[in-house]
């Protein structure tokens, strides 16, 4: 199938879910109001309440939310074809993830920029907000571990992918301080050196990768980790417009500029979808996602379409940022659908690669026994449209400079791949491949570590909201003594999963985390709905709810039995699969309880629960629409 009509089609349906269905949303459940004071203003203390111009934090924010998954999984998931991931992506996006971000966006913002755990214990009940709260710290740890490990695994080695992306920090550095010291409110001059910096950072990193400096920047995946910890402490604890902002604002330069470019050579090239529409691995037994199209494509897909992960920067740093409420709609509905089309476009980059090249690549073959077993898969399933003989794994590994392609798993490598084939189709890029395999390599690195700062920063709120339980002090985001200790807390939580884990064992686990916090949020925004006078209008929280929830539990119960759990018969990995298994099984539980502690609030008094602490973090009545 050509990729024309997938792309434009793709395009013209979010178009128009922006279009009416964001504008219904805004106008008639939340009746977005500007005149309504917002947490920046309120509580503005220039660290990280602090009002910010609408696009940059747009880029914050869509930098914040795009990490690894509307990359990675499309990619593992083109193994059932390319016809489940394209819908799922699509609609599930459209009338799931964008709703799911902009309730939550919108409810943390009428609650002084209050968390989702918090939220839940103020809508649902004081059980749903300490069950919430122990459940997003365990998901915001392997979520940040799913999401590293697979900037590690791209930045491993890669002396051009570790020298731009470590070059744009003191750049995000200089960026800071000129929009907001030197050069107060001057946007477009600080965008122009970012843009310019980064320029000549990619180019550079270039010319790095083949000079004497290269050993340098040449890291192994142990150094690579600790170092990302070090970035993340760091960016976690300096003030948001000091590096945080600025940084994220300038990768969704590079991030939007790529994916707006390769969408451009999509339609110029228009590319064959080589993989077909279905595979006959969606009965299960495939060498990428072991388990069956139903319920696997919808957790190894974890953003993209639907990502609890976004709930926790929804209701982290950027409702403290938001200058109005209408700036709501573009930075929660938009930068979902931007994320959506990221997924659709890595979903064709993967599916245009010959099916026999693709599963060359994402089949582990490092013993004996994986190599006979990729030798029969293949004598299995030979000749026709689903002819896994490798036709140009070898063309393509000389062309892009890589000493060996095959067994590359955890979806990278196959993505950038991708991309450079279709950016060396376009007129005038021939014989480019070296260099486009490499600048997708760094775009892949950079667009997921943006994710890993504003995580770690949010799980340094979460904590010590938590901890304030115990210790008053805690609960100020400025006292230096607790932003240390909570952030140190948070980033060794996420580098040690990283140390000891890898691609097959953390993704499933992070794919059940991250939708079932999905289905946490969608619980809380139904609840919110309900709680304000607009029950008429809880479906649109409802359906996806419906679907994520009772998905992604059979998910995690397919994922303990067959994956989880086979690994404690293994000495080497009993201990990971215990982990696992028991961090799996306590996600599920918290959110079975939220989920009907829910149902319990929906179907009781319609009067809103009788709050605890300051009345102060309540959310004020909310305007009704003409509707």
């Amino acid at each position: 199938m050509n990729a024309l009509p997938v792309i434009v089609g793709a395009l013209c349906v979010m178009a128009i879910s922006y279009r009416y269905y964001s504008a219904f949303i805004a106008a008639r459940v939340l009746a977005l109001d500007d005149s309504r004071p917002v947490p920046s203003q309120t509580m503005y203390d220039g660290h990280n309440y602090y009002p910010t111009n609408k696009w940059v934090l747009f880029g914050h924010h869509f930098a914040a939310i795009s990490g690894a998954g509307p990359l990675v999984g499309p990619v593992l998931a083109a193994q059932f074809g390319f016809l489940p991931g394209l819908l799922w992506l699509v609609i599930g996006v459209c009338i799931g993830g964008a709703v799911h971000d902009f309730m939550i966006l919108a409810a943390s913002v009428r609650r002084r920029g209050k968390s989702l755990a918090e939220i839940a214990r103020t809508e649902i009940s004081p059980l749903s907000g300490v069950v919430a709260g122990v459940a997003i710290l365990f998901i915001v740890v392997i979520a940040l571990a799913g999401l590293g490990l697979v900037v590690v695994n791209a930045l491993a080695e890669s002396p051009w992918g570790t020298f731009t992306v470590g070059f744009t920090i003191p750049l995000a550095l200089l960026m800071g301080l000129y929009m907001y010291r030197f050069r107060k409110g001057r946007i477009g001059e600080g965008t122009v050196i970012g843009i310019v910096g980064l320029f000549v950072a990619v180019v550079v990193g270039g010319r790095v990768a083949e000079s004497s400096w290269a050993e340098s920047f040449t890291f192994s995946k142990h150094t690579i980790t600790l170092l990302m910890a070090a970035y993340g402490f760091i960016a976690s604890v300096l003030p948001v417009w000091m590096l945080l902002c600025p940084r994220d604002y300038l990768s969704s330069y590079l991030k939007i500029g790529t994916i707006a470019f390769l969408i451009f050579g999509v339609i110029l090239v228009h590319p064959q979808l080589n993989m077909p529409a279905l595979t006959p691995f969606v009965a299960g037994g495939g060498p990428v996602i072991p388990g069956k199209l139903y319920p696997f494509v919808f957790i190894t897909i974890a953003c993209g379409a639907i990502s609890g992960f976004h709930a926790l920067i929804s209701s982290g740093t950027t409702p403290k940022m938001l200058s109005k409420e209408s700036d709501a709609r573009v930075i929660g509905y938009g930068a979902m659908l931007m994320e959506g089309v990221v997924g659709v476009v890595a979903l064709i980059a993967a599916s245009s690669l010959f099916p026999g090249d693709y599963f060359a690549i994402n089949t582990k073959v490092d013993t004996p026994e994986q190599k006979a077993a990729y030798v029969r898969m293949v004598e299995s399933h030979a000749g026709g449209d689903f002819d896994l003989q490798p036709r140009e794994i070898d063309q393509l590994q000389a062309e892009s400079g890589e000493k060996n392609l095959r067994g590359r798993t955890g979806g990278a490598p196959t993505l950038a791949l991708g991309i450079a084939k279709i950016f060396n189709a376009i007129p005038g890029m021939t014989g480019l491949m070296k260099y486009w395999y490499h600048f997708a390599i760094m775009f892949e690195a950079l667009f997921i570590l943006t994710t890993i700062d504003t995580g770690t920063r949010v799980g340094r709120f979460l904590v010590g909201e938590f901890a304030g339980r115990f210790y008053k002090k805690f609960e100020e985001p400025t006292w230096l003594p607790g932003s240390l200790i909570t952030t140190a807390l948070v980033v060794a939580g996420w580098a040690a999963f990283i140390w000891s884990g890898s691609i097959s064992t953390i993704w499933p686990m992070f794919g059940v985390a991250n939708q079932l916090l999905a289905a946490v949020a969608l619980c809380v925004a139904t609840t919110v709905i309900i709680n304000s006078g607009k029950a008429r209008y809880a479906w649109t929280t409802l359906l996806p709810l419906a679907f994520v929830g009772t998905t992604t539990l059979v998910a995690g119960w397919m994922s303990i039995k067959d994956i989880f759990l086979p690994l404690t018969r293994n000495p080497k990995t009993a201990t990971q699969g215990y982990v696992d298994t028991t961090l799996t099984a306590i996600l599920m539980a918290a959110a079975v309880v939220i989920l009907f502690d829910s149902v319990r609030r929906w179907t009781g008094a319609r009067r809103k629960p009788e709050l605890t602490g300051q009345p102060v973090a309540t959310e004020q009545p909310l305007p009704q629409s003409a509707g």
